[in-house]
Order: C-alpha cells, then sequence, then structure tokens
C-alpha cells in the first residue's frame, strides 16, 4: 500500500485533490458538486480521504495493488485499456486449453 492516496498510480487523486491536469480525467457530477471553485473541491475531496479504509474494500485495493490492475467498473476498465493499452484484468489462472495438443504436436 501506499502511506499517501496521490502514490497510487492508478488513482484520480492527483487529479481531483491537487489540480493535476491529465486528459484520462473528466470531472463527474459528484465532485463538481463538491464546490463552487476548483480549490473548494480540492480542498473536500481530501477531507474525503482523511480516513482509514477497511473491510472488504481494503482486500479489494491490495488485491488490485498486487497484481498491477486497476479498481472500477468494466466500462472505466475498458476506457483504461484503450487509453493506455495495458492488461487490466488478470488472466485466466492455470495452464490454456489444449496446451498439450499444441506442446505435443498432436
Amino acid at each position: 500500500m501506499v502511506d499517501d492516496p496521490s502514490e497510487y498510480s492508478w488513482s484520480s487523486y492527483q487529479i481531483n485533490a491537487l489540480g493535476k491536469i491529465s486528459d484520462l480525467c473528466t470531472p463527474h457530477p459528484e465532485y463538481l458538486r463538491l464546490g463552487n471553485t476548483k480549490d473548494e473541491r480540492e480542498k473536500k475531496y481530501r477531507a474525503l480521504f482523511s480516513h482509514h479504509v477497511e473491510g472488504d474494500w481494503l482486500e479489494k485495493i491490495r488485491s488490485s495493488v498486487n497484481k498491477g490492475m486497476a479498481i472500477g467498473h468494466d466500462c472505466f476498465k475498458n476506457e483504461i485499456k484503450i487509453l493506455t493499452g495495458r492488461r487490466l484484468r488478470p488472466k485466466k489462472v492455470g495452464r490454456p486449453v489444449g496446451w498439450r495438443k499444441i506442446r505435443n504436436g498432436v
């Protein structure tokens, strides 16, 4: 894990809380409702992350970090895959079906 949310590369924290410019993220309506100005929204967004995450969400975050995967809905993952060219879902566990036929030339 990271000590600060801005250190996690798949987070929009740097954009929403620190004002970093990125073509990968557009403000959603919930974020825009945090305040009337950019500074006000950033301050309130930082406050949202001042608490610790526990339970199932913490396990999901840890699992995704360990696998190098992003967390989000399928639509989000598909968009990120298109923009970055990176695979964002784990591959199927185990050997591929038919691997013996290929290996033995059968």
